[in-house]
């Protein structure tokens, strides 16, 4: 069966609102960790994952940071206005490029009590500790968003620490509450690194230094990429089939130092840390597939389309598909990709990178589910029942697993 054909109700579960996680633990790596193998089970914590990662793997983690995305805005006659910023208008070139402005940017966003948003009226937001007003100008809304032009008048300051300094952590919207001081170093991975994303990646919340140490210590190598995590993440499958879902795209980075690390592992095996991780390594696969067929490729918009796994006919071996994607950089004369990607990954996908994937439990009837269902097939209901059965916690904050593909 194509795709296009699933039906979203096919893959949901009882989701109990107190099995959803609130808080985190107070030990990252003390979270239970459910370990799945061609239809076995076991259980375990994060502290001991290296028991359960082969010599040689290598495991590749999404270095994505979570930006303040929240803006607290308010009427001049007092009203309060909040502003989501999902990502910058396409005036920007990229999330990064972006996040360096000065004085001014373009941001697609989502506006809380928009209704009561006058399009004449500029919303400020004093920031006097920090030394800068952030002022909001309502300049476009289309059937998704709204784009806003966001000034500030601190000539020396990035966006990037406007935002720090004027927004509140964006936690998913099915915790139902506001972010605390606690959420500012936990709702972030302890490798985080590039600036853009509103949402955590969050199988790598379950990582510590510890943990980093005994994986290193057992041979299993580590790389980076880059998937900035969009509100989109979050959307909720509403049609009764995928035929008419619109997949969100996301920005991904890799630089070429990733794509040879890729290379170098052969036949070892090859982890996700994340369904973000994975999805920026299976995209990969599919740009260097069409640049080695010759396909056109839209790097400056969405290189990979949600349909794009399925209908590419004769895919070619990885290593070709790899190699395309470094010969693509050394002719354009640059060392990484920077790309967007709308690829869904659902039941009747075919994995050309990886072999496992570390991941928490996502919600039901989503995008996530079906990732998990094209990994392990049906025993995805196992999985989740024994993870229901034996009190895992659900969702950002909760426990996780260690996916091996169903052979």
């Amino acid at each position: 069966m194509h795709p296009r054909n699933l039906r979203i109700e096919d893959y949901t579960y009882d989701l109990p609102d107190a099995r959803i996680a609130q808080y985190p633990l107070q030990q990252r790596d003390a979270s239970k960790l459910l370990i799945y193998t061609n239809g076995q089970i076991a259980e375990d914590t994060y502290s001991h994952l290296a028991d359960h990662i082969p010599v040689n793997t290598l495991m590749v983690f999404n270095q994505t940071k979570v930006v303040h995305a929240r803006l607290p805005f308010a009427k001049p006659t007092g009203g309060a206005i909040e502003i989501f910023c999902l990502e910058p208008h396409s005036s920007h070139s990229d999330i990064q490029t972006a996040m360096l402005q000065k004085g001014q940017v373009w941001w697609n966003c989502l506006v809380g009590s928009a209704k009561k948003w006058k399009d004449s009226i500029t919303l400020t937001l004093p920031c006097p500790e920090a030394g800068f007003t952030l002022s909001a100008t309502m300049v476009n809304k289309s059937e998704s968003y709204y784009t806003i032009q966001l000034d500030w008048d601190n000539p020396d300051m990035t966006f990037a620490e406007v935002l720090h300094h004027a927004g509140k952590v964006p936690l998913p919207p099915y915790l139902n509450r506001l972010a605390d001081v606690k959420d500012e170093e936990r709702y972030q991975t302890i490798f985080a690194k590039d600036e853009g994303s509103v949402a955590a990646p969050t199988a790598g919340l379950h990582f510590t230094d510890a943990v980093m140490n005994e994986l290193a210590a057992k041979d299993v190598d580590k790389a980076f990429v880059t998937l900035h995590v969009g509100a989109g993440t979050f959307k909720p499958v509403k049609s009764e089939t995928m035929q008419e879902h619109d997949m969100h795209a996301e920005w991904i980075e890799v630089n070429a130092s990733t794509i040879q690390q890729l290379l170098q592992h052969g036949d070892n095996k090859i982890v996700a840390v994340g369904t973000t991780s994975l999805r920026t390594l299976e995209s990969l696969y599919w740009i260097g597939c069409k640049l080695f067929k010759g396909m056109a490729v839209d790097m400056e918009g969405i290189a990979i389309n949600q349909w794009d796994a399925y209908e590419i006919t004769d895919p070619c071996p990885k290593e070709e598909a790899l190699n395309a994607l470094l010969n693509h950089m050394a002719v354009n004369g640059t060392n990484k990709i920077v790309t967007r990607t709308r690829i869904l990954i659902a039941p009747g996908y075919t994995f050309r990178i990886i072999d496992g994937l570390v991941t928490n439990f996502h919600q039901p009837q989503s995008t996530l589910l079906l990732l998990v269902s094209a990994l392990i097939g049906e025993n995805w209901r196992k999985v989740y029942g024994y993870a229901m059965a034996h009190d895992f916690r659900f969702l950002s904050y909760g426990d996780g697993s260690l996916l091996w593909k169903q052979k």
